[in-house]
């Protein structure tokens, strides 16, 4: 083999392709004189040594090795390149055939792969490079590898190497180590080795686990990569183990205490607290108040006005104060409050509307029971249908007012702890009711319009919202079977106030009554309690209750 001297070379001396051995013996002219033994020398370009700084990296004394080139004026021309590169891959061959493993540096990227720096230029298919093909390849460029030849060609000079044959045996002897040591409820040590949407794989030696975003951290984590790096270190516990199929899950949150044991004492209701918002939905806003624990404004806590969404008022990230309302630590649960920072309108609006204070406001709302009018912004108070009108009786609200029309109304009452208010509209002028004893005393006449027959009398309107009734048995002094052969709607009639309650908004009316003087009255109503006549509450309360 080149470099090794047989006895006949020996006494020729060096030859073409030998290694030969020498000591520096002196640097000039560009060329290191090597003193190869008594009275042999030989010269190396002074380039083949590099420099450092623009020191060359050779001095006399210096051990060197370099191959004879040839013989040139008595002295042997030497390459130490060509005896490093001799030595190099004397060094490489003999690690591809033991299978002994090699340090090498990923320099670049290569079609299907990388190219290694073993000392010479290698081949490392992307497959090779490791046991999973998640990693970015642009991150492994200068990255330090021990890598095992599994293609070596000294004449076409093809190199190829793998990591990934080195890795597995590797893991296999630490799988081996580690597998006894895991357990459900046993805190490991373990390395990140890939992050995925859903969460990131822990080497543990050996064998990997799965460290779910759910199990990283009592707060919220948005993605694996916002708390975890590949490379990082961290203590883990095993929550479930599979042996069969060798599946492990890890907590990372597990290892710390649980914030919300802690929640109660911290967190009483009344407390004051500031937090950031990490979540918006239709009903409210979830504010962290600190990693792991967050509270729920709900919507109607946001302010004391009306707020349709709660984005109208807060945006995720935005720094809020609130108040805690309640604390359930079992469930997890705090609600807070955000309005409660503020002054309650409610408790002083008793100070703006005292009762009977007149109000002009829009028609927010229109429902069956009555109409929602605007007082103030975020307070609405309710006309109910029965304090619409003292004469008229709408089935529904909407028959009288339309939603954004203006009205004026009266305060009837606040209840601030219910935070409700009561308007009326009829109470903006009198009861006319109060005045029918006058207008319309028992025994006077009056004329009237038919607007409704029923089966047991007829209705006569005095006058606009104010009707009275004519029973049948007040019709005529015989007896009449069918109202409506003696009266018609629309028809204009004389009749005379028999009976009035005020209270109950009713009025007796007569229409045979009407026909007689004065005095024929007197003994009509003398006939009428002797005869046992129906008094004016039951004809009116059996007829309608009927």
């Amino acid at each position: 083999m080149a470099g090794e001297l047989n006895t006949e070379a020996e006494a020729a001396g060096p030859q073409e392709t030998d290694v030969v051995r020498g000591t520096v013996a002196r640097i000039a002219d560009g060329q290191v004189i090597v003193e190869l033994g008594p009275g042999s020398e030989g010269r190396v370009p002074l380039v083949e040594f590099g420099a450092t700084e623009g020191v060359p990296d050779v001095k006399p004394g210096d051990l060197v090795e370099a191959m004879v080139e040839s013989r040139k004026d008595g002295l042997l021309v030497l390459s130490k390149e060509k005896a490093d590169k001799l030595r190099l891959w004397e060094r490489v061959s003999t690690a591809y055939e033991k299978q002994q493993p090699l340090e090498g540096t990923v320099v670049a990227l290569a079609k299907g792969g990388f190219s290694v720096d073993i000392g010479v230029r290698a081949f490392l298919p992307a497959f090779q490079a490791d046991l999973r093909q998640n990693r970015d390849p642009e991150e492994l460029i200068g990255e330090k590898m021990q890598v095992k030849i599994t293609k070596f060609n000294d004449r076409t000079f093809d190199i190829v190497v793998s990591r990934r044959a080195l890795v597995e045996k590797e893991r296999k002897s630490l799988k081996k180590e580690t597998l006894p040591k895991v357990k459900e409820g046993a805190i490991l040590t373990g390395v990140v080795k890939d992050l995925m949407d859903y969460g990131a794989f822990v080497d543990l030696g050996g064998i990997d686990g799965l460290l779910h975003v759910s199990d990283m951290s009592w707060g919220r984590v948005g993605k694996p990569s916002d708390m975890l790096h590949v490379g990082d270190e961290v203590r883990v516990m095993v929550v479930k183990f599979d042996p069969a199929k060798e599946r492990i899950s890890l907590s990372l949150k597990q290892t710390q205490e649980d914030p919300w044991a802690q929640v109660a004492a911290k967190y009483a209701p009344g407390t004051r607290v500031a937090g950031k918002v990490v979540s918006l939905t239709d009903y409210g806003a979830f504010i962290e108040l600190q990693p792991g624990v967050e509270g729920l404004v709900h919507v109607s806590e946001m302010s004391w006005k009306r707020v349709k969404h709660p984005s109208k008022l807060v945006s995720a990230g935005d720094q809020v104060n609130a108040v805690v309302i309640d604390v359930d630590a079992e469930a997890k649960r705090i609600s807070l409050g955000m309005k409660q920072i503020e002054t309650n309108p409610w408790s002083v609006l008793e100070e703006q509307y005292p009762i009977g204070t007149v109000i002009r406001g829009q028609v927010r709302n229109v429902t069956d029971f009555g109409i929602f009018v605007g007082v103030q912004e975020g307070i609405d108070g309710l006309v109910h249908v029965s304090d619409i009108s003292w004469t008229q009786r709408p089935k529904h609200a909407g028959d009288l007012y339309k939603k954004g029309s203006s009205v004026e109304a009266v305060v009837l009452n606040i209840d601030v702890e219910n935070e409700r208010m009561s308007l009326g509209i009829k109470q903006l002028r009198p009861d006319p009711w109060s005045e029918m004893p006058v207008k319309y005393p028992i025994g006077g006449k009056v004329k009237g319009k038919v607007t409704k027959v029923t089966d047991f009398g007829a209705f006569v309107a005095l006058e606009p919202g104010v009707e009275g009734l004519v029973h049948v048995s007040e019709m005529r002094d015989e007896r009449v079977d069918n109202p409506r052969d003696v009266v018609k709607e629309g028809e204009e009639v004389e009749v005379k106030v028999i009976d009035m309650d005020v209270d109950a908004r009713k009025i007796s009316l007569s229409i045979r009554a009407a026909l007689h003087e004065p005095d024929d009255y007197r003994d009509y109503m003398k006939q009428q309690q002797s005869a046992g006549r129906a008094s004016f509450g039951e004809i009116f309360g059996d007829k309608l209750r009927k």
